[in-house]
């Protein structure tokens, strides 16, 4: 189990769901929609510390909620002119 992720240093997924405690599934989701940046070496996939880090930073919450309230804004908007 990882106990502190350093932002040199490269990990595995599963490194990194460890430290993040979610599923596999959800990796994949983060990994397939860009939420989280990987790396292919000889056919795997890792991670930099940094891009780990980045997740759980209180920065990118607050951006990722002002995406989220700007999405429901433009739905209300669109269901409004139905």
């Amino acid at each position: 189990m990882v106990e502190e992720i350093k932002p040199g240093k490269i990990y595995t997924p599963k490194e990194a769901r460890d430290f993040l405690k979610i599923s596999e599934s959800t990796m994949k989701r983060m990994i397939k929609g860009g939420i989280i940046n990987t790396y292919k070496v000889s056919g795997q996939y890792r991670i930099w510390g940094r891009d780990i880090l980045k997740i759980v930073s209180p920065k990118v919450v607050m951006k990722g909620d002002r995406v989220y309230l700007k999405i429901k804004e433009t739905v209300k908007g669109a269901i409004k002119k139905w």
